[in-house]
């Protein structure tokens, strides 16, 4: 049996000296917003506040001077994180960009495509990803939209779903086939992760692009379809090599699965659960804060762990999916113990701020187990780690 570890993540004063840095900031920036504002950080977008982010160099931190970044720690970089998500600040805009298609383009990115960083760390580029599909979901493998290898580039033709801020994004890192695992030489074709390829999309300057919204049930508008009809790609769009598109996923998915935003989901409703309770709380009450508190420390330390090993240049895609996989069992949790310990219905309309955050993250919790990966396959991954399949 192969075992994973999560080692300790390496000394970092400079981050704590930042954390009060961060904490003054948002005092100030967020001193108008309620609760029930805060609660929708993952969808909260304010362009303003994505630009003021990056005018104090808290965006592309850990990237290199020469291409807008800052040349700051994953650890000062993971405070950052999670200082805003738990003062529920609005980051939906530049967050995709920062966490995980800016590292990519670092990569794997051509010089010209690496032009592109400056503007997300200014907080003024905005990315989307172009993973899930109709009946595909979380099984990557089985992507369908392909992109034909034409004269002076690509063709590409099918449709992505539940593609976030697509409607607002500038660009999007597209994961598509280029060829089937039997054209490929060297694969197998048994082999589905053969035969795929990431691309650099630029959305407002690519004719065949079509973008729809997607409702959510709570009449919000973050989700999007986008369809590919004959979408032609320069061959500069090519992001890193032609059926490499698998590994360079996997890799970007580390980033995606392991920060604070996996256990931190439901963290305005755990805030307002403690002030509803008051300072003597029932024994129950007292019970479960403390159970919660202790799943959410640990989760904390696993998650840093994670940044730690970002940081010392390793890939920990198995811990960051175990950091995901439990971080969304906690998070779809509170609600549900929330809703045990104090007599209040759930309303979004509500003057009370505890039952609007109720209202609002018993709405969105189910997503939880689903983004970044659903559950089943993120134990799959875990399993085949450990060696059990």
């Amino acid at each position: 049996m192969n075992a994973f570890s999560f080692p300790p993540p390496p000394p970092c004063p400079e981050a704590e000296v930042l954390r009060g840095e961060v904490r003054d900031f948002l005092n100030t920036a967020l001193a108008d917003r309620r609760p029930v504002e805060k609660a929708e950080f993952w969808t909260g977008m304010d362009a303003a506040f994505s630009r003021a982010m990056g005018q104090r160099g808290w965006i592309g931190m850990t990237w290199p001077k020469a291409h807008g970044g800052h040349g700051r720690t994953s650890l000062e970089r993971y405070v950052v994180l999670e200082e805003m998500l738990a003062a529920g600040a609005p980051v939906a805009l530049h967050w995709i960009a920062d966490r995980q298609s800016g590292p990519l383009i670092l990569r794997v990115g051509t010089d010209e495509q690496k032009k592109i960083l400056p503007r997300i760390a200014a907080g003024e580029a905005f990315f989307c990803i172009g993973m899930s599909e109709p009946d595909v979901g979380s099984d990557l493998a089985s992507v369908r939209t392909r992109a034909a290898k034409v004269q002076g580039g690509y063709l590409v033709n099918g449709t992505k779903v539940w593609t976030s801020f697509a409607h607002l994004s500038h660009y999007m890192i597209l994961f598509c086939r280029t060829g089937s695992a039997e054209d490929r030489p060297g694969n197998q074709p048994a082999d589905r992760h053969g035969g795929v390829s990431q691309f650099l999309v630029d959305l407002h300057n690519t004719p065949g692009i079509t973008i729809r919204p997607i409702m959510a049930l709570t009449g919000e508008h973050h989700f999007n379809e986008v369809v590919f009809a004959d979408a032609f790609l320069p061959e500069g769009a090519l992001l890193g090599r032609e059926g490499d598109g698998w590994n360079q996923v996997t890799s970007e998915l580390a980033f995606e699965r392991s920060g604070p935003e996996r256990f931190l989901s439901s963290f305005t409703l755990l805030v307002e659960l403690v002030r509803t309770l008051g300072p003597e709380p029932s024994d129950a009450g007292a019970i479960a804060i403390g159970r919660l508190t202790g799943h959410i420390m640990t989760l904390r330390r696993l998650s840093r762990s994670v940044a730690g090993m970002l940081q010392n240049g390793e890939n920990p895609a198995l811990q960051a999916a175990l950091v995901k996989d439990l971080g969304a069992m906690v998070e779809q949790e509170i609600p549900e113990i929330a809703r045990q310990l104090v007599d209040a219905e759930p309303d979004a309309r509500s003057t009370q701020d505890f039952a609007a955050v109720l209202a609002h993250t018993m709405m969105h919790a189910p997503s939880f187990s689903l983004r970044g990966g659903a559950r089943e396959i993120l134990r799959g991954i875990i399993a085949r780690g450990l060696g059990l399949r």
